[in-house]
């Protein structure tokens, strides 16, 4: 491996000859790109709360589900105690949140209740939870269209 030497000019007063063309580059390059950087950093973060935020959602609804599922004969309110379910394990969500219930056919979506939905609640028939929640994309301040995060469960009722 050979040694390599670097030679450098130095003038009066021990100052690097050019050392006054090269000052500023760094500066002016640095707030070139930190606005493009910026926008890209909130873009990451905003879109990463949106999907936190759906994943979250996912998993909720399916704890909801499938304790809808398992409540035959438990509850005289199955829809309640799925809200409930969905609620505790979701309670980031609640505000905005739209859940619609389908048992053995029929919907339930005008409130989280449904004691006739317990008449329904028949052995091998299908058990559905639909949950719709808004979010807001702002990227650097500037608001894109609002979104919604949706998911929906099936489970046989046991």
């Amino acid at each position: 491996m050979a040694n390599s030497k670097v030679c450098v000019k130095i003038g009066r007063g021990g100052k690097r000859i050019g050392a006054g063309k090269e000052r500023g580059g760094s500066f002016i390059e640095f707030t070139l790109v930190m606005p493009v950087m910026l926008l890209t950093m909130t873009g990451l973060f905003s879109f990463g709360f949106a999907l936190h935020n759906d994943l979250v959602l996912t998993n909720a609804v399916n704890t909801g589900a499938q304790l809808l599922a398992v409540s035959r004969g438990q509850t005289a309110d199955p829809c309640a105690s799925a809200y409930t379910s969905i609620t505790g394990a979701a309670p980031s969500l609640t505000t905005g949140l739209s859940l619609t219930f389908v048992i053995n056919g029929a919907t339930y979506s005008a409130t989280n209740s449904c004691t006739a939905g317990a008449a329904n609640m028949v052995q091998g028939a299908s058990a559905q939870v639909t949950a719709t929640y808004p979010c807001k994309l702002v990227v650097f301040g500037m608001s894109f269209p609002t979104c919604a995060l949706k998911t929906q469960i099936t489970e046989f009722i046991q």
